[in-house]
């Protein structure tokens, strides 16, 4: 009996350091997948750089270069000389900015009363508002600009920033978080003589930081990389984003690609900044939003 039992724990031991072995192993596995798709997807992002950084003869020298030599920040001199860089950032600056706070507050409101206000035919509504999704933005851009150049709206901040304000994918993301939060918070509220207002700000709002941050990072990105409006509504230099001013960089017959590859790398910093600041408040957000019942 004895013998049996030894029996049992050794082969229960083997099968325990197995397993853990396997487990090991297929961790490993993984954490080599996810290293390798990590690569390809900054490969893309090293080669903007390391052209950036390049002479003309080298751009597109073979065999290609991941560290330029000679190394050389010209590429970002001639573009603060010959192209008006400042300008056109603070252009997309502002742009991006007064868009990213207006679609919060906007889509904000109108979640909160989709998801906490009963009215008649409020769903029917709703789903009529999302339908707006499945149509693509180019086929409401032309009807869109007749209604700016009746606005004289045509060259003018106005133009840039309002058409982004109103967004149906921005009031789904918030309702569908506004539906989590429990409906106690706002009959105490009720109860100590708060309005609805007074609810959405103080209550409602804080404890969407997660959602709010998100949303953020989206219409930031959405509105900094905007290309197709800002080209259709703007035609002065001194109002062009820069998404439209880095494609005039695009020549006919010669297209400088360390200066096309500095503008980018220009463009993306702000992108970084505000996910990396938006990801420590979505944190932030998560561990102080807690209820506990």
């Amino acid at each position: 009996m004895s013998k049996l039992t030894i029996g049992r724990d050794q082969v229960a031991v083997e099968t325990g350091v197995s397993l853990s072995t396997t487990q090991r192993l297929r961790q490993l596995l993984f954490y080599v997948l996810l290293a390798a798709a990590s690569l390809m997807m900054l490969i893309p992002f090293f080669w903007m750089i390391s052209t950036s950084l390049k002479t003309d003869e080298y751009v597109l020298s073979i065999p290609l270069q991941f560290i330029p030599r000679p190394l050389t920040f010209n590429s970002y001199l001639a573009l603060a000389e010959t192209f008006p860089m400042l300008r056109m950032f603070w252009n997309s600056l502002v742009v991006a900015v007064l868009t990213t706070a207006g679609q919060l507050i906007v889509s904000a409101m109108a979640a909160y009363a989709f998801a906490r206000i009963e009215f008649r035919g409020r769903n029917i509504l709703f789903l009529l508002y999302l339908a707006t999704l499945m149509i693509p933005s180019q086929v409401t851009i032309i009807p869109l600009f007749i209604l700016m150049r009746y606005l004289g709206w045509i060259n003018t901040y106005p133009g840039l920033i309002l058409p982004g304000i109103f967004t149906a994918f921005g009031t789904f993301l918030l309702r569908q978080f506004f539906l989590t939060l429990p409906h106690e918070l706002e009959e105490a509220a009720f109860i100590d003589g708060a309005s609805r207002w007074t609810i959405f700000w103080r209550i409602i709002m804080p404890l969407s930081r997660p959602a709010l941050a998100t949303l953020g990072v989206f219409a930031f990105m959405g509105s900094w990389n905007a290309f197709l409006w800002p080209l259709f509504i703007v035609r002065n230099e001194q109002l062009m984003t820069l998404p439209v001013g880095l494609a005039t960089l695009h020549g006919r017959w010669l297209t400088q690609w360390n200066l096309v590859m500095a503008g980018a790398v220009i463009t993306i910093i702000p992108m970084l900044i505000v996910y990396l600041f938006a990801q420590r408040y979505f944190v932030q957000g998560i561990v102080t939003t807690g209820l506990k019942g």
